[in-house]
């Protein structure tokens, strides 16, 4: 079965961060990236398992899968994957900590 994958606000205002980053020397490289992360956030509902768990939090619904040098971080739910931060792998994730809940 596959799981639908939502995106939270604060994911939606990263991939537009990074678009805008990007865009200020590439429109054409800024529409790429987004492009193949919204690509590959979609293909996380056929395979959520797949993507490692996020070794900062060690739990097993908080997974990641990486596009470029970019961590996509989702919360698998009981009906939903849901897109919770698109941060640069550099980027600590403590400081996006509080976007996950009760489960961080």
């Amino acid at each position: 079965m596959d799981f639908k994958v939502a995106w939270s606000p604060e994911a939606i205002e990263d991939l537009e961060s990074i678009a805008e980053y990007i865009g200020r020397d590439s429109e054409f490289y800024a529409r790429a990236v987004v492009t193949r992360i919204v690509e590959m956030a979609r293909s996380i509902g056929r395979l959520p398992w797949i993507g490692r768990v996020v070794p900062e939090l060690g739990d097993e619904k908080i997974r990641e899968r990486f596009i470029y040098s970019y961590r996509v971080v989702y919360r698998v739910e009981e009906d939903r994957i849901l897109i919770v931060a698109v941060i640069h792998g550099k980027r600590l994730i403590e400081n996006i900590a509080n976007r996950f809940g009760d489960s961080a």
